[in-house]
């Protein structure tokens, strides 16, 4: 499955946020002008993305939103279970492993990690925060899938090369700083690391996002539209 623009993922999560409230509301079918309007993008878009994975509806009568709903999740694989561990356990960390909404999509929080003395040893959450030596040991003898990274940006590059180096394969990085992986000279060429071939980085920049906002507070007559949905 190659070709599909990040934008249409992100578009897929927020169709299926849309499909959870109306099947909470029991409204049982909806139609690509109904999920367009509410997300804010065109039928031909919802359409557009819908068709990278596949016919999950009928000419005429639209979608049935639990089998819609269940195919996103499937897509979007949440459908089985993800293990994740927290790396820094201060109050950004504290609050990302206390979300309650996480294990609705499978989403397991399996271990904490700090370098902080005063935080190795505490439990959250029901884990117990273990110092970040212990991170590769723990990599080996258990299944992490991701790893949320919520340490200072000047640490955040050694947390992101120690998780890439245990093996784990997703990163979500909440620092402010661009993760870069690491690079090796072979044949006088620049390549990426064997660790970080497979290794994909999300960035979820709250500054970044409310610097944006201030800009289109400012400037209302400019928007930021996804050249997709122009087409």
């Amino acid at each position: 499955m190659t070709g599909i623009p990040t934008a249409t993922i992100s578009r897929l999560v927020t169709y299926l946020r849309i499909l959870e409230g109306l099947e909470a509301h029991e409204i049982s079918r909806t139609s690509s002008n109904d999920l367009a309007e509410r997300a804010g993008v065109t039928a031909f878009q919802v359409r557009k993305d819908l068709a990278y994975f596949g016919r999950f509806g009928t000419r005429g009568m639209g979608y049935t939103v639990p089998i819609l709903k269940r195919e996103l999740m499937r897509v979007l694989g949440l459908n089985q279970t993800w293990n994740v561990v927290v790396v820094g356990v201060g109050r950004l960390g504290q609050a990302i492993a206390n979300y309650p909404g996480a294990s609705d999509y499978q989403f397991q929080y399996v271990g904490l990690f700090d370098v902080n003395p005063d935080v190795v040893g505490r439990t959250v959450r029901g884990l117990t925060v273990r110092h970040m030596d212990e991170l590769p040991e723990f990599v080996r003898g258990n299944k992490v899938d991701m790893g949320f990274l919520a340490v200072p940006p000047d640490h955040a590059q050694d947390a992101a090369q120690a998780l890439a180096g245990a093996g784990v394969r997703g990163i979500l990085n909440f620092a402010p700083t661009v993760i870069q992986p690491r690079m090796l000279e072979r044949a006088g060429q620049q390549e990426i690391s064997d660790e970080w071939r497979a290794v994909i980085v999300e960035n979820v920049d709250f500054l970044a996002g409310m610097k944006r906002l201030a800009f289109y507070i400012l400037n209302p007559h400019l928007n930021a539209v996804d050249p997709e949905e122009t087409e």
